[in-house]
């Protein structure tokens, strides 16, 4: 049920669906309210132009991204390996077509913990992504992150794939389940700075012992007015929106 609602999330909190919407009524509304059907279809044409503007998404992800700083380097000593977290890799219609893995705006979950696991070769690393997708592909995350940590010649014997999970809480669940007493011993988190709120949240739940390692940031100290973009700007405020009313979901289905 929760994940058939993550994907319901995924389509209400873009702008784009609601000015849809408000468009579609004010058209019905125009044979018998002309005026006001009128004022409604310029409103939503301002309201577009408004969120064009991406020092708004980015205080909603600002907010979000600095809950937990990125750990000193000596971290690594402490820890006795990485749990990342799936959503970094695309469609894999491309991978079957052209055997490359396909790797997406949240990349640095893939590539950061590559070369830590290079640098110190007592870690591990746990991957945890499945299918998050309503129509099935045959192909889960883990199957792509094994190709990619292949391709970067990682000692798989290093590697741990979890293959389960869709969402946020299953990831948690389904680790901590991989883990068993494992899940105690000090791990680092690894997910998207914007998505780090949420998932330690969720970790912690299931009783895991995590540092949160956040990566692929979208924002700077501060974003200037005069950044405008409305494609870019659309895209962030639907990761804002959808991860605040995520936070708010789990938090009330704890």
């Amino acid at each position: 049920m929760l994940f058939l609602f993550s994907k319901l999330l995924s389509a209400i909190t873009q702008p784009l669906f609601w000015l849809a919407a408000w468009w579609c009524l004010a058209l019905w509304m125009l044979g018998r309210w002309q005026q006001a059907a009128k004022r409604m279809l310029w409103g939503g044409l301002l309201i577009l132009a408004c969120l064009g503007f991406e020092a708004l998404p980015n205080a909603l992800l600002r907010a979000l991204e600095n809950r937990y700083p990125v750990p000193s380097a000596d971290a690594f000593e402490r820890h006795v390996g990485v749990i990342v977290l799936g959503g970094a890799l695309q469609h894999p219609e491309s991978f079957l077509a052209h055997g490359q893995v396909p790797l997406g705006e949240a990349a640095e979950r893939m590539t950061e913990p590559v070369g830590w696991l290079r640098r110190y070769p007592q870690l591990v690393l746990v991957f945890s992504g499945g299918e998050g997708r309503l129509l099935s592909t045959g192909i889960s995350e883990s199957q792509l992150a094994q190709a990619f940590y292949e391709a970067q010649g990682i000692d798989m014997r290093r590697i741990t794939l979890e293959s389960g999970s869709r969402t946020t809480r299953e990831n948690a669940q389904q680790v901590a389940a991989l883990l068993g007493e494992r899940c105690q011993q000090p791990w680092l988190l690894v997910t998207s700075a914007w998505h780090m709120p949420r998932s330690m949240a969720e970790f912690q739940a299931v009783n895991c012992q995590v540092t949160a390692y956040p990566v692929d940031f979208r924002t700077g100290a501060d974003t200037p007015w005069t950044e405008y973009s409305l494609a870019h700007s659309l895209v962030r405020w639907q990761t804002a929106l959808h991860e605040w009313l995520g936070m708010w979901v789990y938090r009330l289905t704890r």
